[in-house]
Order: structure tokens, then sequence, then C-alpha cells
């Protein structure tokens, strides 16, 4: 097996509080592989965006990487300097951010972001990074690319501003992309064309892409691996296709109910009763323990930590040996 592209080991990540120091992320570990599509799944606040942010080193202050280490190509790139992180960011890692409106500067022209962006981090000259910016506008879809590039962000509809968002994640050839909930905004549509659009041109370039979403369908259509995060930890890990198929943690079961199919004829979809707990009052043991249907008396004092099951890890007392062997 090759040498993971991305490798984060143990990543904790805290936010200190007047009231405390809140946990965002408990120790979690997982391997982005050249080329591969990794899905990260969770409700809102489990952690997803919070990952990706750590991983580019755009923690705001006061939070801070409390453990752990994130290694690009064998190398650790959480320690670094702001200096050195600001060429890691845009050349190594592109991001791909949820809202396409602030993701661009609305005082400047396209064509001055995506030339300052290649320029930063590709030595061409003025004209060779344009004549790039408009090749990268046309591999995204852009109409007329040679005219539009000189546009607003203001005069593109929703869909084109995220095509031009995906093009700046791109533009200095990134060996990985964390796109954060890409599609959110957009319509149906033009959704699936934003994914199409944006796996189409890592695949050419090589690019490893962390797809973050609250959307299971969009990772059941879009990755190779999924991580299902909750509570700032990770519940269940594995192929897509095997957790699609037999979900094991309950979380996951859940999260697989309660998406609608054409086949089924359940009256009801399921649900998980209660909310994701907040980072001030995550309950010992097992995170899930309170919105769990399987819940049982270990799962109140021990936190379990990801299990190997078959092809995937699960974070769930129900697979531990010991427990199984009883």
């Amino acid at each position: 097996m090759s040498e993971p592209l991305l490798s984060v080991r143990g990543l904790t990540v805290e936010f200190p509080t007047r009231h405390g120091t809140l946990t965002a992320l408990d120790d979690i570990s997982f391997d982005i592989a050249p080329g591969e599509v990794l899905g990260m799944v969770g409700e809102s606040g489990a952690g997803k965006s919070i990952t990706g942010s750590a991983i580019i080193g755009l923690i705001e202050p006061p939070g801070r990487i409390a453990k752990g280490e994130i290694l690009l190509h064998g190398k650790r790139i959480d320690n670094l300097s702001p200096p050195e992180m600001r060429k890691v960011r845009g050349r190594k890692v592109g991001m791909i951010f949820q809202d396409p409106l602030t993701s661009l500067n609305p005082l400047y022209r396209i064509s001055d972001q995506l030339i300052e962006t290649i320029r930063a981090h590709l030595p061409l000259s003025e004209a060779e990074a344009r004549k790039r910016a408009i090749s990268l506008l046309d591999d995204v879809g852009i109409p007329a690319a040679s005219r539009r590039i000189d546009d607003y962000p203001h005069q593109f509809s929703g869909g084109m501003r995220q095509r031009v968002v995906i093009a700046l994640a791109l533009a200095a050839g990134p060996d990985l992309v964390i796109a954060d909930e890409p599609t959110t905004a957009l319509d149906v549509s033009v959704q699936a064309q934003i994914i199409d659009v944006m796996k189409k041109l890592c695949a050419e370039n090589n690019a490893a892409i962390m797809l973050i979403t609250h959307d299971m369908g969009v990772i059941a259509e879009t990755a190779d691996r999924v991580v299902v995060m909750y509570a700032g930890r990770i519940a269940e890990i594995g192929p897509v296709k095997d957790v699609i198929r037999d979900a094991k943690h309950p979380y996951t079961q859940g999260l697989m109910g309660s998406i609608p199919s054409l086949t089924s004829e359940l009256e009801r979809l399921v649900q998980i009763p209660g909310s994701m707990p907040r980072l001030s009052a995550i309950p010992p043991g097992c995170p899930f323990n309170p919105r769990c249907p399987k819940v049982f008396d270990r799962c109140y004092v021990e936190r379990p930590d990801p299990i190997p099951s078959g092809t995937r890890d699960v974070a769930c007392w129900l697979y531990d040996r010991d427990e199984v062997a009883a």
C-alpha cells in the first residue's frame, strides 16, 4: 500500500473559555490516499468543518491544536509557522468553502483574485497566469471564460460563483482539496453539476478530495470512503458501499434510516431522538449514549475507541470482542 497523502493522528482541538476548556475534536485519526475521495458526514456541530480548518491551519484563536499530528506526504504541517503554512495552503492543499459569496473578495475582479493566487504559488508571468486562469474557468464550466474573467463576483450566479471558487482552489495544482459543504446553498440540479466538475478536475490532476457534508446522498454518489463524525469523535469509518449497505454504529444506522428510499414502503422515516450535545455538556462514556437505542451499562462509563469490524472501524462497544463473547 502506498504512503497516505494525508495522515491525521490523534488530533485534538480545544477552545479555552471562561467556563472551562471545550474539546471540539477529541483524538481523531484517519488517512487519505492519493486520488481518493474521503467523505466526512455528521450533524451540525459534529466537528467536520473544524477538522478541515485544523488541516489547513485556520483554527481561530484562542482555539488550538492541543494534541496530535497532521502529516502531508509524511511531513508534519500542524507545527509550521504562519509563513510556512501559507506556502502549503493553496499550493499543496486547496480549500472550497461553503459560501462562495464570502470566499471571493467583492471588491476585486475574478481575474485579479485568480492571477494573484496562481502567481503566489507558481513561477508564472502575468500573461501566463492569466492564460492559466482562463483555462481553469473554462475547465469548471464558466461560459465565455475569456470575457467573464474580468467580471466581479456579484455578476455571477451562486452556482457560477461556486465554480469560480473551485477554480481558485485548484489554481496552483494542489494534492488535496478540502471541500466544506460545497453545494449547500445551491439548487439540486446545480449541486450535481458542481460535484461532477470537482471530481472530474481532481481526477485529472490526481488530487485527493476531503468532502465535508451533512448529506449522506452526496457521500453515496461521490466518496470512496466515509468518516461518520459525532460530537467531535469518529463514530464509524470505512468504504462507502459497506457503510451504506450495512451501517454498524447505531448513529450511522439512524443517519441511513432517515434517508427516503424510492423502493421502500415505510410509512415513516427513522428519527434519531434528541440532539447533538453541546461541547460543554458531552456525557461521559460514549457521547451517543443519551440517544442510542442499543445503549447498555458500559456505554455510560467507558468511551469506546474505534474497533476494527470487517472493512470498518466502529466506535461502539457492541463490536468489542469481549462484549460479544460475554
